[in-house]
């Protein structure tokens, strides 16, 4: 779930939008500048509801970002990484660079949203209570309680990958001390509540109400498809936490020569059908110590691209290669999940496997 317009950070997470983002923005909008406020408050001239429409809209949006901030909060607390949060067309989501340790950090992490939102729902009722009297700021401040106390309900059915599923799963992996089964569990689970959604939907749709069955029906859909995504994930996860850097790594790779012109490099090796996409610098020349075995640095597709093309002929290797002390690496008895985060965190596509500060393979995404 990327986003395709970025707000900015908060505690160092990336915050974006979705391109969906727009389209549940404008209808929410609409729909309470149509149909909430004028019933709410119908003194009011139209332009009034809708800018309370926008406003309200932008409020809901800020109490979703402050669901996901509730479950990031948890994840640093327990030194997992957060890729971002990106709010779309279902509301928002954390993107979770790996999975809790324990079914206590998955359950803390789970509850965390709600908590959150519920907090919000009775935030904005002590707020109404205060301004009840005052028509114009009373119905957005009720309908925002209202939307907060179903995003949490909501959030906590039993169904993987809400957060009722995650608290579900946490549960089971408590009781059976297996990660594996209760993710299974917890995702069968998830899958029978889309279809519940999705059966409700057609259901509704049948009895003419196009709208409403038709968003149950999307709504179903997304749900059984990230029971599944996230249970494969979850099981490959799993998988990669067994198996280590040295089983996957490649054990040989290519060395180049230090001024060796881009444009030879590209021709010579890249463009080549089924050519590598990542070289090693020799070191060579005056003062080159014979007993430092290290490359000088390394070179990849990437690197070359960030050269314009027409210095390319000018412009040897070593002016575009990461130098040897700055590249991320690995050690072959590491886990392929740390592997990937090590990259994740770098940036990077390709790891040199180092042992005992020797060069012995090298680890790409795709051999992952």
């Amino acid at each position: 779930m990327k986003a395709t317009v970025k707000l900015g950070k908060f505690w160092g997470i990336p915050i974006g939008l979705h391109a969906g983002w727009f389209l549940i923005f404008g209808l929410i909008t609409w729909s309470l500048a149509t149909g909430y406020f004028p019933e709410a408050d119908p003194d009011l001239l139209t332009p009034i509801h809708w800018a309370l429409g926008g406003i309200t809209s932008i409020l809901f949006f800020a109490s979703v970002l402050a669901h996901e901030l509730g479950h990031s909060y948890l994840a640093l607390r327990n030194n997992i990484p957060v890729r971002g949060i990106t709010l779309f067309v279902f509301g928002g989501v954390a993107q979770i660079e790996r999975e809790p340790e324990s079914p206590g950090v998955e359950f803390r992490m789970a509850i965390a949203g709600p908590v959150v939102s519920l907090t919000l729902a009775a935030l904005f009722g002590g707020l109404w209570l205060l301004g009840r009297n005052i028509g114009w700021l009373a119905a957005p401040i009720m309908w925002l309680a209202c939307i907060n106390l179903l995003l949490a309900l909501f959030n906590m059915i039993p169904g993987f990958p809400l957060d009722g599923g995650r608290v579900l799963r946490a549960i089971f992996w408590h009781v059976s001390n297996d990660f594996s089964q209760a993710t299974r569990a917890a995702s069968r689970i998830g899958q029978f509540i889309a279809q519940v959604f999705m059966g409700l939907g057609l259901f509704i749709l049948a009895g003419g109400n196009l709208f409403n069955g038709l968003w149950l029906i999307l709504i179903g859909w997304f749900l059984l498809s990230a029971a599944d995504a996230s249970y494969a994930q979850s099981a490959g996860m799993h998988t990669l936490a067994d198996s280590q850097v040295e089983q996957a790594m490649a054990r040989q790779w290519t060395v180049i020569p230090s001024q060796l012109p881009l444009s030879l490099l590209m021709a010579g090796h890249v463009l080549r059908r089924g050519g590598p996409r990542y070289f090693f610098i020799q070191r060579e020349g005056y003062g080159y110590d014979e007993s430092d075995p290290r490359p000088l640095g390394m070179v990849t597709l990437t690197d070359v691209m960030k050269i314009p093309r027409p210095l390319w002929r000018t412009t040897a290797v070593n002016k575009a290669m990461v130098p040897w002390e700055k590249l991320a690496v690995v050690h072959p008895q590491a886990s392929l999940v740390q592997a990937a985060q090590i990259m994740d965190e770098a940036k990077v596509t390709q790891l040199p496997v180092l042992d005992g500060g020797e060069l012995v393979g090298v680890l790409s995404r795709n051999q992952i």
